[in-house]
């Protein structure tokens, strides 16, 4: 949230704020709940001093004890009550319920003490575990405030389409307010407000933000731009074809808006023990305050049945039951589970991993497919030079850089083609300009240069005339070229109308993405695929490369959309229902699938700040080797949680057959609990390292 733009109209100044009151929201709960939890400490401990020191009733005593618990134990009563109108009568908050409130009123009970401070102490303990399981889920993503970034700003509207106006009556007013068909200048460095035709002025289009496609497009008259891309090199005028509703942005806007409503709800893993759980514990408890004492009622006198045996015998099993309840409190789980995943997404935040809640981490260990999208995430969206082929008869092509001669030719090559783009903005340029840095400082002359929109660059250095562009332009000069065999894009250059060779440049892979996928298929992750919107030899190339399983080439947002979504279906059949997707990427244009996947992961480093807020997982550093990493933590923390579970329970059940039996107190009960519940959370910091 740190690089707000203030100058935006009222509708993001809305989002944003309505962005930072849910920040505040969710920082002022969490310190209210810490605070609340002192207090009601505090009152219980008053309470209990209380009790000891002074003669009150029972009754008065349940008044003094009731301050405390109703001051924790409300959030939990109302949740336990809502459940039962819902008719989710079993998650732990109807047993948190139903256990203290019986440990209050047992003591009323003919023959059997008052359990006051442990019934406070249960739910006291109770609340802090959701203290930790709500600061571990930390901040929700709900507002995707950041896709203000491709949102343009304002649109410059020309008042009449006659070219003999001025340019000084351009009227500057927000996208929303432009109609259909007229007409707007952008000049470079803007964002494109609408959907339109140039109808004058040529130029390059950044369009990484929305294709992911990493070449610039080269436009010119007659041409259709959309909305969201950056104007990089000239000033166009466009007539628009779409108001802005209709824009690519604001679908785009839309979509990831909506994508999130769709994610499947993973239920955190002690919501579903729960409701295996508690059912079971409440009629077990039933079962054992009902039927031994009926059972030795009917066996005394089957035929003249007592209920007056049944009474006296009551009270004994009833606080049985009761015990029972509480020793079966999940308290130890719902602090322990939270806390191991708590514990988890920080040792993952510290090695650069950022898993925005506990139940991503569930997701993440049954991952077994892995999408990714090609530029900025297995590549490095920057061009560089990869290969240099100097015309020197047939073998152009060769790779063969041996002789003294051919290197020659090749510094020769790239010198001319970094002279000849000295000025210009195009990437490409650029990468050509970094092969041969020296170029920036020779005395070579450079006249005369002409850009060629759409084609190409032609400049005089020195006595010769340098002509540097793709194959079209070779075609407008009439020189003979030569294909190349390598993928990526062909830059041809000839020199006084002679073809001189070509130069290949190339989006450059990370040093780590093959380890990444090697690593993933070491974890049993089945099957990796490759989208981008990229031509189908450049995707062809980096598959190979990398040993993806497979890949889809030449794809535009919604594409990957449903690519995602017809994977989630095949993967939704009851065969293997566990296996998750998981999608890799780093674009604004990535954040709709991001948010749809069953997992979406982000590029932290260079990603948009709309995939980053659209994401489960940032990797901070762009390395796709974490992904494998953070696989790898989840199953680790999740192993942690299950062996904190199963020795909860032994430990329980053990108490409980004590219980069953009478050989147990209730503070052996709250001992039980709480004895594990220590255990479980020193389990639980292995995590964090």
């Amino acid at each position: 949230m740190a690089h707000h733009h203030h100058d935006k109209e009222c509708c993001h100044e809305h989002h944003h704020e309505h962005h930072h009151e849910h920040e505040h929201h969710h920082e002022g709960s969490l310190k209210s709940k810490i605070i609340r939890i002192v207090i009601a400490a505090v009152l219980l401990v008053a309470a209990v001093l209380i009790e000891k020191y002074s003669s009150l009733s029972t009754w008065q005593l349940l008044l003094v004890f009731l301050i405390p618990y109703l001051y924790i134990g409300f959030d939990t009563l109302k949740e336990a009550a809502e459940g039962i109108v819902e008719g989710d009568w079993f998650n732990e908050h109807f047993l948190m319920s139903i256990a203290t409130i019986g440990a209050l009123l047992i003591g009323f009970l003919p023959g059997a003490e008052t359990q006051f401070p442990e019934a406070v102490f249960v739910m006291l303990f109770f609340q802090v575990g959701e203290l930790f399981e709500g600061y571990a889920e930390g901040k929700s993503r709900e507002s995707i405030a950041h896709l203000m970034d491709i949102r343009p700003d304002v649109a410059h509207l020309e008042p009449t389409p006659d070219p003999s106006q001025r340019e000084g009556e351009v009227k500057d007013v927000r996208p929303e307010e432009v109609e259909v068909g007229s007409f707007i200048l952008i000049r470079p460095g803007e964002k494109v407000p609408l959907d339109g035709m140039v109808v004058e002025g040529s130029s390059a289009l950044n369009t990484v933000a929305l294709t992911g496609e990493s070449l610039p497009r080269d436009i010119t008259v007659g041409d259709e731009v959309i909305s969201g891309c950056i104007n990089l090199s000239g000033v166009i005028k466009v007539r628009t074809t779409k108001s802005f509703g209709e824009s690519t942005v604001s679908k785009i806007i839309n979509l990831v808006e909506n994508a999130s409503e769709h994610k499947s709800k993973s239920e955190t893993f002690i919501t579903r023990f729960a409701r295996i759980y508690t059912p079971i514990v409440v009629f077990a408890a039933l079962a054992l305050a009902i039927l031994p004492p009926l059972f030795a009622a009917i066996t005394i006198s089957p035929f003249n049945f007592q209920l007056s045996i049944f009474n006296s015998q009551f009270s004994t099993w009833l606080y049985r039951a009761l015990m029972f309840l509480v020793v079966s409190c999940p308290c130890a789980l719902v602090i322990s589970v939270p806390l191991t995943f708590f514990g988890g997404i920080g040792g993952a935040s510290r090695k650069g991993i950022l898993i925005k809640g506990a139940n991503y981490m569930d997701i993440l260990a049954k991952v077994k497919t892995v999408v990714f999208d090609k530029t900025g995430t297995l590549t490095h969206g920057q061009f560089a030079v990869e290969t240099v082929h100097p015309n020197h008869g047939e073998s152009s092509c060769s790779n063969t850089a041996a002789d003294s001669h051919l290197s020659s030719l090749i510094s020769h090559l790239l010198h001319l083609a970094a002279h000849v783009e000295n000025h210009s903005t195009h990437p490409i340029a650029a990468a050509l300009r970094d092969a041969f840095p020296e170029a920036a400082h020779d005395d070579c002359e450079v006249s005369d240069i002409k850009e060629f929109a759409g084609h190409g660059i032609q400049a005089r250095v020195g006595n010769d005339i340098v002509s540097v562009g793709n194959t079209k332009m070779m075609d407008s000069l009439g020189v003979d070229w030569h294909d190349c065999h390598h993928p990526g894009t062909i830059i041809h250059v000839a020199i006084n109308g002679e073809y001189a060779g070509h130069i290949v440049i190339n989006d450059m892979i990370k040093d780590d993405s093959a380890e990444a996928i090697r690593q993933l298929k070491e974890l049993g992750v089945e099957r990796t695929v490759m989208l981008t919107g990229d031509r189908k030899e450049v995707a062809d190339h980096v598959a190979k490369a990398l040993g993806i399983t497979e890949y889809h080439a030449e794809l535009l947002p919604a594409d990957k959309v449903s690519f995602v979504e017809q994977e989630l279906s095949h993967l939704s059949s009851p065969k293997d229902s566990s296996a998750k997707v998981a999608f890799v990427g780093d674009g604004i244009n990535d954040a709709p699938v991001l948010a749809r996947a069953d997992i979406g992961i982000a590029m932290g480093g260079l990603g948009s700040d709309a995939a980053i807020e659209a994401a489960d997982i940032v990797l901070m550093d762009d390395q796709p080797s974490k992904i494998a990493q953070a696989i790898r933590i989840a199953r680790r923390t999740l192993s942690i949680a299950r062996q904190n579970v199963w020795f909860a329970i032994g430990v329980k059940i053990a108490v409980l057959i004590l219980a069953t039996f009478g050989l147990s107190t209730m503070w052996m009960a709250v001992f039980a609990d709480v004895g594990v519940t220590v255990l479980a959370v020193l389990n639980a910091m292995r995590t964090m390292y």
